[in-house]
């Protein structure tokens, strides 16, 4: 029997979910300093402690001899990591791999679009919380519209095969552009998806139970103007979509609150420092840093800590918006 023949073919867990689906965030940093991600004042993590390009990249190899087809990239902000790029064109390589895609905040998307495509990126997730310069400022602390609208039009360009802006709305802060953003997605053809607050990291910029807007606001907000009409069309995480009927748009909503999505949670995460998380909202996980930096080069060692890993994921997150988190790391931490 070969060694690749030792291993099963997909990921189930105790509870009978296949994981077909892994995040992996490349660096904890960012350009941006968003309300909702991190706190104002981050310590990020020094370069020894987090994973190298060409670990990254065999993890990915990994997941996809077990059964993966799905890869997406985050970070922080993946793209400010240098020569990330070698790392798309590596995974974009994997014959198993059915789908490799990236989140971004669009900042330098000028300049990588093109090259991001032609290492095989077929799908990118772009933030947008707002189309006004100085609200978009306040939320990001120090970003640029112009520049995340130029990187947008980058992406167009590059040919993509579908591009999805994410939102995130808070109660007095964005609440009111749930319309503006829909009409712009509506006039670029784009995907729109809106993100309830995930409650990860201590942040001191606002009480999250007072700015809490749930999915069920927003399509309220929408079908003031649009209906919408429920779909099955899934891209394989966690958004449930809906279309309008004089649009291609659509319209998704991740509500991790109002409408739990664990039931058929069909993912983990890898973290920069190289911490397997089988829950968002959960502290299981388990060290691939140790096995990789241990045993270098041991392919059979890192596949079976995965394929054990699956006996301890969890059910799913208990997330409370009236406590303090009990998640003390930042979503930039988390990863995406």
């Amino acid at each position: 029997m070969t060694a690749k023949a030792r291993f099963p073919t997909r990921l189930v867990d105790k509870f009978g979910r296949v994981v077909s689906y892994v995040r992996i965030s490349v660096t904890d940093r960012c350009d941006f300093r968003c309300v909702y991600c991190m706190d104002e004042d981050m310590t990020f993590l020094p370069r020894a402690r987090i994973l190298t390009l060409e670990e990254l990249a065999f993890v990915g190899r990994a997941f996809s001899e077990l059964g993966v087809r799905k890869i997406r990239i985050t970070g922080g902000e993946p793209l400010v990591r240098n020569n990330v790029i070698k790392l798309f064109q590596d995974l974009g390589s994997l014959p198993g791999l059915e789908e490799l895609v990236l989140t971004s905040n669009g900042s330098q998307l000028t300049k990588l679009a093109a090259p991001l495509r032609a290492a095989g990126v077929r799908r990118i997730n772009i933030s947008l919380d707002s189309l006004d310069p100085e609200r978009f400022r306040r939320i990001t602390r120090v970003g640029d519209l112009e520049r995340v609208l130029a990187g947008i039009d980058a992406a167009q360009a590059a040919g993509f095969e579908r591009i999805k802006l994410n939102t995130v709305i808070l109660r007095n802060r964005n609440e009111d552009e749930v319309l503006p953003l829909v009409e712009f997605a509506r006039e670029r053809g784009l995907d729109l998806a809106f993100i309830e607050e995930m409650p990860l990291g201590v942040i001191g910029d606002h009480d999250r139970a007072e700015a809490y807007y749930s999915s069920d606001d927003i399509r309220a907000d929408i079908e003031r103007r649009y209906p919408l009409v429920p779909t099955t069309e899934s891209t394989g995480g966690p958004s449930k979509y809906f279309r309008m009927p004089d649009s291609d748009v659509r319209i998704g909503f991740i509500s991790p609150h109002s409408h739990n999505f664990c039931g058929d949670c069909n993912r983990v995460r890898l973290t920069a420092e190289g911490r397997l998380l089988l829950c968002l909202g959960q502290e299981h996980s388990v060290d691939l840093k140790h096995i990789l930096r241990s045993h270098p080069g041991d392919m059979d060692r890192l596949k079976q800590a995965i394929v054990d890993s699956m006996d301890i994921k969890p059910h799913g997150h208990d997330f409370n918006l009236r406590e303090q988190p009990l998640i003390f790391r930042h979503m930039s931490h988390t990863g995406g």
